[in-house]
């Protein structure tokens, strides 16, 4: 007897109940609290129990209920971080991802796998301007910027065989994702060595002081190895002038990578925003967060397969292939820093397929249309201040009282304060963010349930919580 097999009338009795819960989630996500009401003790104590010796059969399924009321809900109002919603055509292919199982190492392993994800690679690749660069799909961008990092050592500075011999540099802006000074540590690289160059008025690199920090490092003997431009910084958005970096590295004979985990995707809508990402080296980008797939779906486009394979290839005897077949030969664990992999592409080719390009590249205008219109509101309002430009989808903004005259300090604790209430209250979901020195609240989109009543319910939430706590203090 094997306990864990299932006859065909149990896995239809479970599957249809997990569907019927999925559905009735979906058909009221709109109205959900975009924060669930509990807290850090409350959600522990909800799920606690002891290890169950015996199994309770379909009563498991229960608790699942629990599970979706702790959870955040991505409806139209949570603009916290830079997530993306989770299309639902996509979740549906992560189901059958699931029960597929494939381990997508190689093609051997995974014949349907391997083949789609080549295929949405090029894709991708395709979509934001850099035709004919090869990849893999990534957990996410720091996995993604790691590895592309990673080929960038071994091609400047080679180190897999006998560890690093002499001083490399890393460069990129101060508005550059943490996940860029963890990669240079990890690669031994040593974040004494990442140089985080100052930003301009819009928050992108000053390429003057780019310039001025390898001269320095060259006269000191110390080799360039990358250059990292960001296609979307987390905090605001913004772009970095990559034909300016492109034509820097070409010169120092550095790599150029782009961190494009928030906005390359943006590519899809406006191109022109993003010209010379196809001159990179590599690229990150997240297609869970601006084509709003389920999460885990990022990814690193390349342009030289041979750099991918001379950094990740190491093969035991095991999983040495026997193929002759140059394609039934491929295995994504000679390019890339992963082993075992889930299907992930599955769900990024059914989406494409039933939405079409068209559909992604609307949606995408509808969010960065939806941000316009929250900044202008935010400039409209005497009682709000808009702290940054906003080139895509990030809007950073603060409530300014009219009421009360406020220093720096005191302004920081009161947006703080709102913050915290505004999640608390569930309605709208913001984040923070630091501008020049002022706690910001930070609403990003790149939802594809968000309208513009949604933005207008931001500024009506900020205004009702700011305005509400001088109301008590005048009380």
């Amino acid at each position: 007897m094997n306990p864990l097999a299932l006859s065909p009338e149990k896995y239809r009795q479970a599957y249809e109940r997990i569907m019927h819960l999925a559905q009735n989630y979906l058909s009221e996500i709109d109205q959900r609290s975009c924060f669930p009401g509990l807290s850090g003790a409350e959600a522990t104590d909800l799920f606690a129990g002891p290890l169950p010796e015996q199994g309770t059969g379909l009563a498991a399924l229960d608790d699942l209920t629990k599970v979706i009321n702790a959870s955040r809900a991505q409806g139209p109002r949570f603009f916290g971080y830079v997530l993306g919603s989770g299309e639902p055509i996509a979740a549906g292919a992560d189901l059958l991802a699931s029960v597929l199982n494939q381990n997508v190492t190689a093609w051997r392993s995974g014949p349907a796998a391997v083949s789609i994800e080549h295929l949405v690679v090029g894709w991708l690749a395709q979509a934001i301007g850099c035709a004919g660069f090869r990849g893999s799909l990534t957990g996410g961008g720091s996995a993604a910027n790691l590895m592309a990092l990673a080929m960038a050592r071994e091609a400047r500075l080679p180190a897999n065989e006998h560890g690093i011999r002499e001083v490399g540099t890393v460069y990129a802006s101060e508005q550059a994702h943490m996940s860029i000074a963890k990669a240079v540590a990890l690669l031994g690289i040593g974040r004494d060595h990442l140089r985080l160059i100052a930003c301009d008025d819009k928050f992108r690199i000053r390429i003057d002081l780019l310039q001025q920090s390898i001269s320095a490092d060259l006269r000191a003997g110390k080799r360039p190895i990358a250059i990292v431009g960001s296609a979307g910084t987390v905090v605001t958005g913004s772009v970095d002038p990559l034909n300016e970096l492109a034509a820097i590295a070409k010169d120092t004979d550095a790599w150029f990578h782009i961190d494009g985990a928030y906005g390359a995707l943006a590519a899809i809508a406006r191109p022109q925003q993003f010209a010379g990402m196809e001159l990179a080296n590599s690229v990150s980008l997240d297609p869970h967060k601006w084509l709003y797939q389920p999460l885990d779906c990022g990814g690193l486009l390349f342009r030289d397969a041979a750099h991918a394979r001379h950094t990740f290839s190491f093969t035991g005897d095991y999983a040495m292939s026997l193929q002759e077949n140059p394609l039934e030969d491929f295995a994504f664990f000679d390019e890339s820093l992963e082993l075992s992999r889930r299907f992930r592409a599955l769900k990024l080719w059914l989406s494409l397929r039933y939405h079409g390009v068209s559909g992604f590249r609307q949606q995408i205008e509808n969010d960065l249309d939806c941000a316009k219109l929250l900044a202008s509101l935010v400039e409209a309002e005497p009682e709000l201040e808009l702290l940054a430009p906003v080139p895509l989808s990030a809007v950073c903004f603060r409530y300014l009282s009219q009421s009360v005259r406020l220093n720096s300090e005191q302004l920081d604790e009161l947006n703080l304060r709102i913050l915290r209430n505004v999640q608390q209250r569930g309605r709208v979901y913001l984040s923070n963010a630091t501008i020049h020195g002022k706690f910001a609240l930070r609403a990003c989109v790149v939802n594809h349930r968000t309208t513009p009543a949604d933005i207008e319910a931001v500024v009506d939430e900020v205004l009702k919580v700011g305005r509400g706590f001088f109301s008590e203090a005048q009380s």
